[in-house]
């Protein structure tokens, strides 16, 4: 048999390790409910990023603590962004990582912003729960971390 006449019978092995290798990856977090949840939090990162560089510049002396933490969830949100757009190995740890944070973040200033309201004289992204954002910053941590848990659950099961 022709050398040409073989491989055209013979299905090509990369193909078959290509197939084997999309079978055993973790759902990509950045497809199906994953796109919303990307456009969400850079949606979130633009309107965070925005308002902490108004607030830090024009207003600082008057809260500066309550202006630095909203620069610090505008780069949690950023962070967050592209690690679930992402979707790689890494990716999903960073962005575990990075929604962990904001979490805590949004409870723990939200809760503060009540106690100290003297720290808090005007709405950050986190404070008071994220109220000023219609509470979506308490809301998408927690959506976050199912997604990830959802998708790493498909990756669990697909390499069982």
């Amino acid at each position: 048999m022709p050398p040409e006449q073989h491989e055209q019978h013979e299905p090509p092995q990369q193909d078959q390790q290509d197939q084997q290798q999309e079978q055993h990856e973790a759902p990509h977090t950045g497809h199906g409910f994953g796109r919303v949840l990307v456009a969400v939090y850079g949606l979130l990162a633009l309107a965070a990023t925005g308002r902490s560089v108004l607030q830090i510049t024009e207003y600082f002396s008057r809260a500066p603590i309550a202006y630095v933490l909203s620069a610090v969830a505008a780069v949690i949100y950023i962070v967050a962004t592209v690690a679930l757009a992402r979707g790689d190995r890494t990716s999903r740890r960073v962005a575990l990582v990075a929604i962990s944070v904001e979490l805590a973040g949004v409870l723990v200033v939200g809760l503060a912003s009540y106690v100290a309201k003297d720290a808090f004289p005007d709405k950050t992204v986190w404070s008071h729960f994220g109220s000023g954002y219609g509470y979506v910053p308490l809301v998408l941590p927690v959506l976050g971390l199912l997604w990830l848990r959802r998708t790493a659950r498909g990756s669990a099961a697909g390499s069982a």
